[in-house]
């Protein structure tokens, strides 16, 4: 094992400026200068994970969810009443079976989070085994380059999914708390986090790309009535909870770093935030699995 971990770590040392080299905004400070060699012949990078002033749209995008990121909040209440309201509009109509929209609209959704943990894995698996764990949760090298599109296409991507729950309204599925306020909650704190280029960043996006690859993947399956054994679900079930506790562990290492008067680029208020949402999230889910909580 650890031999595998040093011959990715050494393949991926050979283009990790490209995956960190990129414009930085001046007006974050307490952001970590990366690598800044050209580069390498060895890494393609895609046009769209550029940075450059000819890529009007995506700058202004990232520029639009660090200046207004409290617009997630606005998002979040018109998400609530447009459930809210769907579902009574719903309530004296024919359900809408949508088979095969759902089952594209998840396809993309898995396609995009297993590209997306492809562009962000090695980056970590590089942070760990040539700078540390505490590199890996402290320091924000990853908002930049194609790492740091891959960030940003993460959080931005909190928004449209929450065209899930539209699904499940027109469709006519029960609806519970635990879907809505994941989806909400977690499309507050991602924009929050973006703002400040958080470092723990790093290991939400890889987490949650790869278990939501499987996870999306899963519901495109099921969507298209493909007969999938009990136990799948039951994994991905333990992969939701796995995340939600390494990314607790993740902030508590961090908080101790701080306390410690250690250099961390998280602010303690990111830190409360996340805990806070990953426990009721975590109690949430073993209260409906396993009767827990």
């Amino acid at each position: 094992m650890v031999t595998i971990m040093s011959h990715i770590s050494d393949y991926f040392e050979q283009f990790n400026s490209s995956l960190t080299a990129g414009s930085q905004p001046s007006s974050q400070s307490h952001i970590v200068s990366s690598s800044t060699n050209k580069i390498p012949l060895t890494f393609y990078v895609f046009d769209f994970e550029r940075y450059s002033d000819e890529m009007g749209t995506l700058r202004d995008l990232r520029t639009y969810m660090i200046q207004r990121w409290h617009n997630s909040f606005f998002y979040a209440l018109a998400y609530l009443f447009l459930i809210y309201t769907g579902q009574i509009y719903m309530k004296n109509k024919p359900r809408f079976e949508l088979r095969l929209w759902l089952a594209a609209w998840n396809t993309l959704l898995a396609l995009f989070s297993i590209f997306g943990g492809m562009r962000v894995l090695p980056e970590l698996i590089y942070a760990i085994s040539r700078h540390g764990m505490k590199y890996s949760i402290c320091n924000n090298s990853n908002a930049f380059g194609v790492v740091g599109f891959w960030t940003w296409a993460f959080c931005f991507s909190k928004l449209p999914e929450l065209v899930d729950t539209v699904f499940i309204v027109l469709r006519k599925q029960p609806l519970i708390f635990l879907h809505w306020y994941h989806h909400a909650s977690v499309l507050i704190y991602c924009w929050f986090s973006y703002q400040d280029y958080s470092s723990t960043g790093r290991w939400f996006c890889v987490l949650n790309y790869i278990v939501h690859g499987i996870m999306y993947s899963y519901y495109a399956l099921r969507a298209l009535k493909f007969r999938i054994p009990r136990w799948v679900s039951m994994i991905i079930t333990m992969l939701q909870l796995t995340q939600m506790i390494v990314g607790c562990w993740v902030n508590l290492q961090a908080w101790q770093y701080k306390k410690n008067g250690e250099k961390c680029y998280v602010t303690e208020e990111n830190l409360k935030k996340k805990i806070n949402i990953s426990k009721k999230l975590i109690n949430l889910i073993l209260n409906i699995k396993y009767g827990i909580g």
